[in-house]
């Protein structure tokens, strides 16, 4: 592996350093389910999504209101204070490219892919295994997978591995995947 990562920009940077430090500490894992579980509470809560994207919350005002709902899900200190940080320099509508820009990081490092799965429906367990197979094999790599709902979503789903979309032999996979959810559901 090159040592180079596989993000730039601010996100990039920021998700570099909050690497670092969690390297240094060993929460790299537990970093990332923080991350899980605020992005999560981002795509769940409109309130907190508005208090994010809209510039007229100044930075306090968004530290202490983030900061009461960090503290409240039991978010690691590590995590609230990076948040504080984003805060303080006025980034916070970045967090979510940091939280992916820290999940690609952790997968190089891994030697594992990323794949974004966007569906029209929350998939079952089963769904996500077998989708987790049908990457592996398409790629020869282990894959994890981040899942988003979109209802609008009229394909049933998109799926996304690093910046490209799913090539034509692993989306005939997925298609008797799709198949098969559509008779799930």
């Amino acid at each position: 592996m090159s040592s180079h990562h596989p993000v730039s920009g601010v996100a990039g940077r920021y998700a570099t350093a909050l690497f670092e430090l969690a390297e240094v500490q060993g929460a790299l894992d537990a970093v990332a389910a923080d991350l899980g579980n605020i992005e999560s509470m981002l795509n769940e809560s409109e309130d907190l999504t508005r208090l994010v994207r809209s510039p007229v919350f100044s930075a306090d005002e968004q530290g202490r209101a983030f900061g009461a709902v960090l503290e409240k899900a039991g978010i690691s200190r590590l995590v609230q204070n990076f948040v504080g940080l984003v805060i303080q320099n006025r980034r916070l509508f970045a967090l979510s490219g940091m939280i992916s820009a820290y999940n690609a990081i952790l997968a190089a490092k891994r030697g594992e892919m990323t794949a974004d799965v966007t569906s029209a429906h929350s998939l079952g367990d089963a769904q996500v295994e077998s989708l987790k197979a049908a990457l592996k094999s398409a790629t020869g790599r282990d894959v994890r997978i981040n899942t988003k709902v979109d209802a609008e979503l009229l394909g049933g789903l998109v799926v996304k591995v690093g910046s490209r979309m799913i090539d034509s032999s692993l989306r005939t996979k997925l298609n008797s995947l799709k198949i098969a959810m559509k008779e799930a559901s």
